[in-house]
């Protein structure tokens, strides 16, 4: 055992691993140790820090914990302020991703001031056959590019997206709940024409009703359409 993994496992909450691991099914139990997410952002920080230690950790893949992971998608962006070379990082780890909540904790909030450099990456990611790299690209769109950087070939990248994973597709109609809360306009139409599948279509407006920010005469549309 390592010294990281001697520390990961010295913040173990054996209660919080068996309830977090019910989330994160596809995920063996053994891989998760149990470290409550404040305990191990504050531990990034002082990895981040200690250049030896975290050094071995960002050249240890595949990494055997998902906490470990976490670890690695948080120390990215402390390595440079180059986007280019943030997104060579970001790129290199992504196949190794295989759990929605590490996807989701891990766009850069450097992505925030370089738009169009990792706009540019998109496609791609979109493009892959990795579940959770799909997903990654999807988040990222969700959480950049809905406000004063949205533009409507967006929600086409996302609404012709063709697939069979559940992360995907939950994640598509994630995306488009919240295009319906800050982009109503162009996003409605591709409810009231029928072009999504039906699934992502009812969970779509599923989780834009159970939306607070959505008006409750929107909302009403919204069920007229199911």
């Amino acid at each position: 055992m390592n010294q990281i993994e001697r520390d990961l496992f010295a913040m173990q909450d054996t209660a919080y691993r068996d309830f977090h691991a019910r989330l994160l099914p596809t995920i063996d139990k053994d891989r998760i140790i149990g470290v409550r997410t404040p305990q191990l952002r504050a531990y990034a920080r002082q990895l981040a820090k200690r250049p030896d230690l975290r050094d071995r950790l960002l050249g240890e893949l595949p990494h055997r914990y998902y906490e470990e992971n976490n670890l690695h998608s948080w120390l990215i962006p402390t390595l440079s302020r180059d986007i280019d070379e943030v997104l060579r990082m970001t790129e290199e780890f992504l196949p190794y991703v295989d759990n929605w909540a590490t996807c989701d904790m891990f766009p850069p909030k450097i992505f925030a001031r370089h738009h169009e450099a990792v706009l540019e990456r998109i496609p791609a990611w979109l493009a892959s056959s990795h579940t959770y790299t799909v997903r990654f690209g999807i988040v990222t769109l969700l959480t950049f590019f809905c406000d004063e950087h949205f533009r409507e070939e967006h929600l086409q990248w996302v609404a012709q997206l063709d697939s069979d994973q559940y992360y995907v597709n939950i994640a598509i109609a994630w995306y488009l709940s919240v295009a319906l809360v800050k982009q109503w306009d162009a996003t409605l139409p591709l409810l009231q024409n029928r072009l999504l599948t039906d699934w992502i279509h009812r969970k779509t407006i599923q989780k834009a009703v159970e939306s607070y920010r959505i008006t409750p005469q929107r909302k009403q549309l919204l069920r007229s359409l199911r």
